[in-house]
């Protein structure tokens, strides 16, 4: 797989333009920096071979990962736009563009799969969950907005008042507990964590492949 596979996948909903990684406003800033200090700490200790990131985007998390496992093989994947393939490139990633709920890989692929701040941009999340959890054998670290604690602090900042406070791309919402009963059903909750205004959960593959 070349650092940008251009074959156009299917259509979705797309998330919102806003770069929270990038942010300048120092409240947010912290809020970031709980959200990827979290990520850090549920990254499993033991190195994985291969590395999955499903709605890579620009691949702020991918570069994290690699970073962690520098001799991991990283693959991401997301909705097909010329404009990160470029990016991909400048960064040195490796990407294709997929949906999530018809992943182009074989089963047990991956020894890590993470799905940051995607489902609730994917109209079938059980599907998708479903392909997470096809691909993956052993690890898996998931996140999405924290409701309605996420919706609230748009709110509060003058944001998305005419949507009631949802962000724009935003088709799915869950609580805490509501997200890590969805994701039970597919792999073993064995960690849930709630930076604010986010829910992060770790997991396992229920048949102990390694």
């Amino acid at each position: 797989m070349t650092s940008a596979d251009v074959s156009p996948a299917p259509s979705g909903p797309t998330g919102n333009s806003y770069d929270k990684y990038a942010t300048g406003h120092p409240l947010e800033r912290r809020l970031v920096r709980g959200f990827l200090r979290t990520i850090d700490e549920l990254l499993p200790a033991h190195a994985p071979r291969r590395v999955l990131e499903v709605g890579v985007g620009e691949g702020e998390i991918s570069a994290r990962v690699r970073d962690r496992y520098p001799s991991a093989e990283v693959v991401g994947i997301d909705l097909f736009d010329p404009e990160l393939a470029a990016e991909w490139r400048a960064r040195g990633h490796v990407g294709a563009f997929a949906d999530v709920t018809r992943l182009p890989f074989p089963d047990d692929a991956f020894d890590l799969v993470l799905g940051i701040e995607v489902l609730e941009h994917v109209e079938d999340p059980s599907r998708a969950l479903a392909e997470v959890q096809r691909v993956g054998r052993d690890r898996f670290l998931l996140s999405v907005p924290r409701e309605p604690i996420w919706r609230l602090a748009n709110l509060a900042r003058g944001r998305y008042a005419r949507e009631l406070g949802n962000t724009p791309g935003h088709v799915n919402h869950w609580s805490t507990r509501s997200f890590r009963q969805l994701v039970d059903r597919f792999v073993e909750v064995e960690a849930t964590r709630t930076p604010l205004p986010w829910t992060v959960v770790s997991a396992r593959h229920r048949s102990g492949r390694r």
